[in-house]
């Protein structure tokens, strides 16, 4: 008994007999309040901001995942670990959706060069265009170039005009690299040229451009716009890709762009860049250069993005794997009147980080999780009854004042 009555005297909890508590309306709101803001923090704590972006990224999970969404994130918490880089002969995917309101779809061209000498000109592969009105309307949609070639007997190699009895076997103008080489079409002829680091000047006198109506396509296409979305393969080494008008070609090692053909007028490379990514997407990724835009205002130039490219590993609570990449960036305008005067277009220029972040999603205990929900329902009862008395205590030192005011 001696026990049980020292345990009494530890109780730091007094209980008040009912008769002498003191129930009042100001009381009552602070309450109710109190309780609104304990329920609000308490959802705020446990849900999760990454669920739906998780589900998204990966549409097998979504009806398993989501049932069990809230309980795997409940006790989750992310651990970045930062290790250096030691991949070799990795290749990744750049993702871009990019539109450019004045440049027509037949002049743009996507060219890619790295460090290691790999070099792609003119791609086609895995890349939409979009034609695009003065308003932004899509005209229309189809893979690589706009157009399909008109056949009307094209010129020979020998000279003479192709008879019916015939195989077709275009003449190269002086950029055959063989004797049986044959240039069937426009496309050929400019790859040809290209290859021997000519410029394509007298487009007029080419036989296959002006049957194809090559020229006319470009007239016809002065004043729209083109969408352009697809991804690049690239390797993970420095390099840039670059989006400009005219086909790429090498002269005397210096990078050029057989533009004297298509126009004299200078260029408006003004453009929004709607989606721009390195690899795959993960949850919490944040790309800076989605949604921006440039508007060109007085001459051409390069518009140039220098990007810092950090591979990144991302763990989830599920323990599947994503292999993707975030990046930084700067970005530059050379204008033409610089010397030398800079090609036409918007360059991006990429590097990698030796660096390698690793993101790694995992439990919290269940302990730290009540731990977090004491604290919420704890400060705020206690902020809440020191509110309580300041009104309560305030309420009544006012009403004594006005009391004896009265007996005055």
């Amino acid at each position: 008994m001696e026990i049980l009555n020292k345990l009494k005297n530890l109780d730091a909890y007094p209980k008040i007999n009912e008769d002498f508590y003191s129930r009042t309306f100001s009381g009552g709101v602070i309450t109710v309040v109190s309780s609104i803001i304990i329920l609000l923090l308490f959802i705020s704590e446990t849900r999760s901001h990454d669920c739906g972006l998780a589900s998204e990224l990966s549409p097998a999970w979504s009806s398993p995942f989501r049932a069990n969404c809230l309980w795997l994130f409940l006790y989750s918490a992310t651990e970045t670990k930062l290790i250096v880089d030691t991949s070799r002969g990795e290749r990744l995917h750049v993702n871009f959706d990019i539109t450019f309101p004045s440049l027509p779809c037949t002049l743009l061209s996507v060219d890619t060069v790295d460090i290691s000498g790999e070099q792609h000109y003119d791609i086609r592969h895995d890349i939409t265009k979009k034609r695009l009105d003065h308003l932004g309307n899509v005209i229309e949609s189809r893979q690589g170039g706009i157009g399909a070639p008109k056949i009307d007997r094209p010129l020979q190699k020998h000279g003479g005009r192709l008879d019916p009895k015939e195989d077709y076997c275009g003449t190269c103008y002086g950029a055959e690299t063989s004797d049986d080489q044959c240039c069937n079409s426009c496309e050929e002829v400019r790859e040809a040229y290209r290859k021997k680091g000519w410029a394509l000047t007298n487009p007029d006198m080419i036989d296959q451009c002006t049957r194809e109506g090559f020229f006319q396509k470009i007239k016809d296409e002065e004043g729209e716009g083109c969408k352009i979305h697809g991804f690049l393969d690239v390797s993970k080494v420095a390099g840039n890709f670059h989006f400009s008008p005219g086909k790429s070609f090498y002269q005397s090692g210096i990078h050029a762009h057989d533009l004297l053909a298509f126009q004299t007028e200078s260029y408006n490379i003004s453009h929004r860049i709607n989606k721009l990514s390195f690899g795959k997407e993960f949850p919490g990724v944040v790309n800076p250069l989605d949604g921006a835009q440039w508007k060109q205002g007085g001459s051409s130039g390069m518009y140039q993005y220098f990007i810092k490219v950090v591979p990144t590993i991302y763990h989830d609570i599920r323990g599947n794997k994503i292999n993707s990449n975030q990046f930084s960036v700067t970005e530059h305008f050379r204008d033409e009147s610089v010397h030398p005067r800079p090609l036409p277009g918007v360059y991006f220029f990429y590097d990698f980080s030796p660096i390698k972040v690793i993101f790694t999603e995992e439990n919290q205990s269940i302990l730290h999780f009540l731990t977090q929900l004491c604290a919420i329902i704890g400060g705020v009862f206690t902020v809440s009854g020191i509110i309580d008395a300041f009104v309560y205590h305030g309420a009544r030192t006012i009403k004594k004042k006005r009391e004896i005011g009265k007996y005055r």
